[in-house]
């Protein structure tokens, strides 16, 4: 089977993009899943309802979240209406939500997808994803052999940690965050597939899909400013895992990268 994972969305640009290219990519490359992390996906900053809501045609199966989890206030309340949105599952127990679930996939194979917060250079108040995940996945393993981890991190060596420290142990772990995609892509020697960020799904004229002149001047000066989204010239990227689905082995990881025609008039 194949999975789609998609990066960190990035505005009402990256929401049209999810919408009008996920579709195409599930059926150009036979995916009967999808994942994407959405945690940007509300002004650049969070999730509300109106967005996910936006997203039903879309065709994503789950979505992720991270450090920006709660940007948006009201998304406090209403994370509880949807099942298939994940926060990270190693932050304290009494943030609303959850931090991994088991779904039914297109091919009727149960996926289980894991959200863990790296702690190494995020500023996030977080428990040991390790523990988290040697905690939680014979659980979902018990449920179904294909696991999903979205390792929402900052260093790459804590990223590539993870990806070692579970190799063998699920499917996949697939980096976001920084988003920006990395050279990395391959299946480990365990049968998991690893990449250290698979990319966001944002402005190609952009630094992390924010204006640039911001940006520069905050980096060279070190004044404040604020960090408008860029909402035309999307790019979405990601990642496609061919999976076994009887042992949950990856033999394939294949990063996609997809411009998304037409998005100077990127709209809700």
């Amino acid at each position: 089977m194949n999975i789609l994972f998609v990066g960190d969305m990035v505005g009402k640009g990256g929401r049209r993009a999810v919408r009008e290219l996920v579709p195409a990519l599930r059926r150009d490359f036979a995916c009967s899943f999808c994942i994407a992390n959405g945690e940007n996906m509300a002004g650049g900053g969070g999730m509300t309802r109106r967005c996910i809501a936006g997203l039903r045609d879309a065709q994503v199966d789950v979505f992720t979240g991270g450090d920006h989890m709660w940007d948006q206030g009201e998304f406090e309340q209403d994370i509880l209406l949807f099942p298939n949105v994940l926060r990270p599952a190693n932050v304290c127990s009494a943030q609303p939500g959850r931090g991994w679930g088991v779904f039914q996939s297109a091919a009727a194979v149960p996926v289980g997808v894991l959200c863990l917060l790296g702690r190494t250079f995020m500023h996030a108040n977080a428990d040991c994803p390790f523990q988290a995940a040697d905690r939680l996945i014979e659980e979902i393993k018990a449920r179904t052999p294909v696991v999903i981890v979205d390792f929402h991190a900052e260093a790459t060596s804590e990223k590539i940690a993870m990806g070692r420290y579970l190799d063998g142990r699920v499917s996949a772990v697939l980096g976001t965050h920084t988003h920006v995609p990395t050279a990395d892509a391959q299946v480990f020697s365990g049968g998991t597939a690893f990449q250290c960020d698979v990319g966001m799904v944002g402005s190609r004229e952009s630094i992390l899909g924010r204006a640039i002149p911001p940006v520069l001047r905050r980096f060279s000066t070190g004044m404040p400013a604020r960090f408008k989204v860029i909402e035309d010239n999307i790019r979405l990227c990601g990642a496609v895992v061919s999976i076994n689905p009887t042992d949950g082995r990856a033999y394939g990881i294949h990063p996609v990268h997809r411009d998304l025609e037409g998005s100077n008039q990127a709209t809700d």
